[in-house]
């Protein structure tokens, strides 16, 4: 009787070690989380992507003010854009360049936030298009032209957006009009070959650039702020390794990959399948 006893205290307490192990172990769902749109959702399937990929429960989630659920501890990581970060921040900020964006980004940021690493090939800033004709009047050689073009023909342009589009007022030397609006990017490209504009605003991952346009590329010094993808996290709340898993993103994601990423999820594709097929192809870690 004694020994069965023992047995039975024996079996309880090994019991107790595993549950108390596997609870120990336990690690809580990461939660990214981002705007309701498209964009926005397919930024955070990236990073779930990432995180899972280093064996780490991740899920996507939205919210009309990320930033907001980020401060509050209900977001673990919110995928963002650089310039677009910066603006809400600290809307007097003069800086363009990817590096000095960033840098005054991570200054601007509310104590207890911190930023991951930027993609240097992933952006989404604005970007003007003109028509090859344009391109060749303006100086352009094999349909290429620098957006430095641009204050050489700054008296007497026309220049169109879709409508809500926050177009730079200056870009150099030349002030802007203000642009006409459409409802959507075939009209504003329809206008544009017609002749009714100069120039029309997208931004560089647009995936509906058309390729018989040109788009002016921005050099160095940068002319137009920088929108490099970021992801932005709470203090203390990744480890190491999760940490490294939104990092290695920067090392991969770039520009052509994000627009590709976007027509898929515009035709329909399920933004979580879409992102995992892209790190399958890309992997991380490699």
């Amino acid at each position: 009787m004694r020994l069965a006893r023992l047995a039975a205290l024996l079996l309880a307490a090994v019991v107790a070690a595993g549950c108390g192990g596997h609870t120990a172990d336990h690690r809580p769902e990461l939660v990214v989380g981002s705007k309701p749109g498209p964009e926005s959702t397919l930024l955070a399937a990236v990073y779930v992507a990432a995180l899972r990929s280093y064996g780490f429960a991740a899920r996507p989630d939205t919210a009309a003010d990320p930033m907001a659920k980020l401060d509050s501890g209900a977001f673990t990581v919110v995928p963002a854009f650089t310039g677009r970060t910066l603006q809400a921040l600290q809307p007097s900020a003069s800086v363009l360049s990817d590096a000095q964006v960033y840098r005054a980004m991570i200054a601007a940021l509310p104590e207890g936030v911190l930023a991951g690493d930027y993609t240097t090939a992933a952006e989404d800033k604005p970007v003007l298009l003109v028509t090859q004709a344009t391109a060749k009047a303006w100086g352009g050689r094999d349909l290429s032209l620098e957006l430095s073009a641009l204050p050489k023909h700054c008296d007497g342009l026309a220049v169109g957006a879709v409508a809500g589009f926050q177009a730079p007022s200056v870009v150099g030397s030349c002030r802007l009009p203000i642009p006409r609006e459409f409802p959507d990017d075939a009209a504003l490209f329809a206008a544009l070959r017609s002749g009714k504009l100069t120039a029309a605003w997208t931004t560089t991952a647009d995936p509906g650039i058309p390729a018989d346009l040109v788009s002016l590329a921005d050099g160095k010094p940068a002319l137009i702020r920088a929108e490099n993808v970021v992801p932005l996290y709470r203090r203390n709340a990744l480890s190491d390794r999760q940490l490294l898993a939104i990092n290695e993103v920067a090392g991969v994601l770039d520009t052509e990959a994000l627009a590709d990423m976007r027509r898929q999820v515009a035709g329909g594709a399920d933004p979580q399948a879409v992102a995992g097929g892209w790190l399958a192809e890309h992997p991380l870690g490699r």
